[in-house]
């Protein structure tokens, strides 16, 4: 069974009843040259003792679908990439609010990309894929969900660019959603304006339609019919007790502004509440009881902010929590900046290195290099938590790839700064929003570090509470906020334009209006916390940090990238030797030259521009005697460049025999007195003691 339509230059091709039939739904997936097969399968039974919906979403890419083999020792796929990581999110998002809610049957999603064209992304048709094979399958799920991405270019939107049209699109937004609802976003934008970002989602929107209308199509001719499934949803009788039990504590404990005294306040009345109910019925279930104290609390939290229109730590909507910055705390790092609001802090070091400290990914589109990176760590402690120190999980990827985004609009490029750079943010508290923490830290430290970035980046969170037609917007949520409210909606960017955005809903959409609303309120707030970076440093520093490798390029005729090289990289590898800088030439002809010593890259940058034939008469070189003949002698002052000293300019007084005067090996000054046509250099002895 297939269905097609055309969005954007290509035909969207949904085909089922081919490939693996015996999962519960199943979809190949086409767009242009780019094939995904999707599979969803769902357990029989629901998964007891769990206060979560068990939804795992994985996706992978086999590099057989771009006609090439891993790269590694194992030559086999192995753990997820960061690609891979990303994609699975972005997959999960807008699909995991539309299960029933006290749905605890185990659901599975596969996505596997089988071919790949190298000009179209295969994520969109991953999550209508995976919306799909949901919606045909018996798997209860209130889809189907649309998906689409927008780009920029020439002011123009574009429905599903290339790659090779990101490269020059100023918005690479993915958005999902249901018929005119928007369930899901994630955008980078080099610097766009809100009304230019709202544009955009209102392009999305028609053809996140067309794919549902395709996906509905497809269940008309062979969806099946939903199964009957337990809900674990907490009885009215067990909810009603817990009400009774912790409704006066719960009025306090929400009131308590500390994050950590409060879970402890919890924690207490959850052993309280569960000792007295056990006592009456020893048959319920400790996870049923904290599941009806959690609906008790939710209700009250939602009620409190609607109703006496404040929060739960007295602030109104728009209200920010306090706000510090610094910079240079870290005495030898290259960078370093610390940013605080409220309970959550971030420390972000930035490190700068050369173009060998790249990372290189090998993805389906080819090998590919990044020079900008930022990493996210979130340690036990920054929650009052004891857990295993283990590698970074699919959250930690998510929040750094988001901070990065952000930031990479504003990145000087590598002509102005030919720089590695890394940044490290380490949460040291939580409580709401770390990632939007990290990227007001990270613009700190490449501050602090002396990186010319174009404007600061601040960025702030937003929240929802929604009831009816009762809605709250909140402006830089807090944990309970995040935990109990619909919506978590961040926003980055400078004084000009948003950089990145990101939301993420619990309910199932919210139209343009509310969008546009929230929008509007996050502007001031950015714009707020942008004076706070300012205050605690202006602009980029002037130098670098004492401790960074210093970094000079020059660019040299392609043709002569030969000579500098030598044969079996001899030349190279001496100039290296000799002056104790690093030298790396691309196929262009630039060279960079790095080290601790400027003195280092002073004698490797002349080394370079003399085996070149850059240099300049007159010039005092340290040469090193290598040849003798009867006419004079031979002097190398490069590796690989000799000059010849005639007998005439070895010494002031007649000299018949060179050997009279140097012996090979002999270390001498000598001064350039000409280069001739054919480029040979004539040295002087005696004129160099002058």
């Amino acid at each position: 069974m297939k269905v097609e339509t055309k969005i954007g230059r290509e035909n969207l091709i949904i085909e089922t009843g081919k490939m693996a039939k015996q999962a519960d739904g199943s979809v190949c997936v086409q767009y242009g040259g780019t094939l995904i097969l999707v599979t969803a399968v769902c357990s029989k039974e629901l998964r007891k003792g769990i206060d979560f919906f068990p939804l795992t979403i994985e996706y992978q890419e086999k590099t057989y679908a771009a006609g090439r083999i891993p790269g590694g020792y194992f030559k086999r796929e192995g753990r997820p990439t960061e690609k891979e990581i990303l994609t699975a999110r972005l997959i999960d998002r807008p699909v995991r609010p539309l299960f029933p809610k006290g749905f605890k049957n185990e659901v599975q999603v596969f996505a596997i990309v089988l071919s790949s064209d190298g000009e179209n992304d295969s994520d969109v048709p991953a999550i209508i894929g995976a919306s799909a094979a949901l919606t045909i399958s018996d798997i209860p799920f209130s889809g189907p969900v649309g998906a689409v991405r927008v780009g920029l270019i020439n002011d123009q939107f574009i429905a599903n660019p290339t790659f090779e049209e990101l490269e020059t699109s100023t918005l690479n937004l993915v958005a999902a959603g249901l018929k005119d609802k928007i369930i899901m976003l994630e955008a980078g934008a080099n610097e766009v304006s809100e009304e230019k970002m709202l544009e955009a989602i209102s392009f999305a929107q028609e053809y996140i339609n067309e794919a549902i209308a395709l996906q509905e199509e497809l269940r008309k001719k062979c969806g099946k019919e939903k199964r009957q499934v337990e809900l674990k949803i907490v009885s009215e009788d067990l909810y009603k007790k817990a009400r009774v039990l912790s409704i006066k504590e719960l009025e306090k404990i929400n009131l308590e502004p500390v994050e950590k005294q409060r879970e402890i306040a919890l924690d207490i009345l959850n052993k309280d509440i569960v000792e007295k109910l056990k006592a009456e019925d020893e048959a319920l279930e400790e996870v049923d009881i904290k599941n009806a104290l959690i609906k008790v609390e939710k209700e009250e939290i939602r009620k409190f902010i609607l109703e006496k229109k404040k929060r739960m730590d007295s602030r109104g909507y728009e209200d920010i929590r306090e706000i510090s910055c610094e910079v240079g705390l870290l005495p030898r790092t290259h960078g370093s900046g610390l940013f605080t609001r409220g309970q959550t802090q971030s420390l972000s070091a930035a490190t700068l290195g050369t173009s060998r400290d790249e990372q290189r990914l090998d993805t389906l589109e080819g090998e590919k290099f990044k020079s900008f990176m930022l990493h996210y760590n979130f340690p036990p402690f920054s929650v009052g938590e004891v857990r295993p120190a283990r590698g970074p999980g699919r959250r930690e990827i998510g929040h750094g790839a988001l901070a990065e985004r952000a930031l990479k609009p504003v990145m000087p490029s590598d002509e102005e700064f030919p720089y590695t750079v890394r940044i490290v943010s380490d949460i040291l508290e939580s409580n709401g929003s770390s990632s939007m923490a990290t990227v007001c830290a990270a613009t700190l430290s490449l501050m602090d570090a002396g990186v010319p970035i174009k404007k600061p980046v601040s960025g702030i969170a937003m929240g929802l509470v929604k009831e009816g037609n009762k809605a709250a917007i909140l402006t830089d949520i807090a944990g309970v906020e995040d935990n109990f409210g619909d919506m978590d909606f961040k926003v980055t960017g400078t004084d000009a334009g948003v950089t990145a955005l990101q939301m993420d809903l619990k309910i199932d959409g919210i139209d343009m209006e509310l969008i546009k609303k929230i929008m509007k309120q996050a502007s001031p707030a950015r714009a707020f916390i942008l004076n706070k970076l300012l205050e605690a440093i202006k602009e980029p520093r002037q130098e670098l940090s004492e401790y960074a490798p210093k970094i000079v390029s020059i660019t040299i005729d392609k043709d002569k990238i030969r000579n500098i090289i030598g044969p079996g990289g001899k030349i190279i590898k001496k100039i290296i030797q000799d002056t104790g800088a690093a030298i790396e030439v691309d196929d262009d002809g630039k060279v960079s030259v790095s080290s601790d010593n400027v003195e280092s890259i002073d004698k490797a940058i002349e080394a370079i521009k003399g085996i070149t034939g850059e240099l300049e008469v007159g010039t005092i070189f340290n040469g090193t005697i290598s040849r003798l003949m009867n006419f004079g002698a031979f002097c190398e002052i490069f590796p690989g460049k000799e000059g010849l000293i005639h007998v005439s300019e070895l010494a002031d007084k007649f000299v018949k025999n060179a050997e009279d005067v140097v012996k090979v090996g002999d270390k001498v000054k000598v001064k350039l007195i000409k280069v001739d046509e054919m480029g040979r250099l004539n040295l002087s002895l005696k004129q160099a003691k002058e």
